[in-house]
């Protein structure tokens, strides 16, 4: 599985970078039996918050789609760096909670979240299909646009 994985991560032009350090006093990622629990990541590229601003008032939904996009690559650098480079391990994504930085009138947060969604279960196969959360928020941390937190079944 990991080499149509990585197929697929190729087909689509993505490398996935390092997994990011925490920037606080978290842990990036714990397996606890079965569960793998990947913290918030943000729409990190090169280093940087590539997506800032709140949906609806700064940033379109395209641009937050790819914002999610971004988040689910940086959590399949934490799940590759958990599973020491194995990511044929992942049995299944279980839920991804997204979080929307919005202005009030802002409620497509589940089109946005669609980006992350969209992308895992492209690269992951049946086992990237999950449950899920798309829940706006007045801002979120480094005034990026979008946050997305990951519970994975591992084998």
């Amino acid at each position: 599985m990991t080499d149509t994985i990585e197929s697929r991560l190729a087909a689509r032009n993505i490398v996935l970078p390092e997994a990011a350090a925490p920037a606080a006093n978290y842990l990036p990622y714990v397996i606890t039996g079965s569960l793998l629990f990947i913290s918030g990541q943000l729409p990190m590229e090169n280093g940087a918050i590539a997506v800032k601003g709140l949906l609806g008032r700064d940033v379109d939904v395209a641009t937050g789609q790819r914002a999610a996009e971004l988040c689910a690559i940086n959590i399949l650098s934490q799940a590759k760096a958990a599973l020491g480079g194995d990511l044929g391990r992942i049995v299944r994504v279980v839920k991804l909670s997204g979080f929307v930085a919005s202005e009030p009138s802002f409620t497509d947060q589940h089109l946005v979240i669609n980006g992350a969604s969209n992308l895992i279960a492209e690269i992951l196969g049946e086992a990237g299909k999950h449950a899920r959360a798309a829940v706006g928020m007045a801002c979120l941390p480094l005034n990026a646009a979008v946050e997305i937190d990951a519970i994975i079944e591992i084998g």
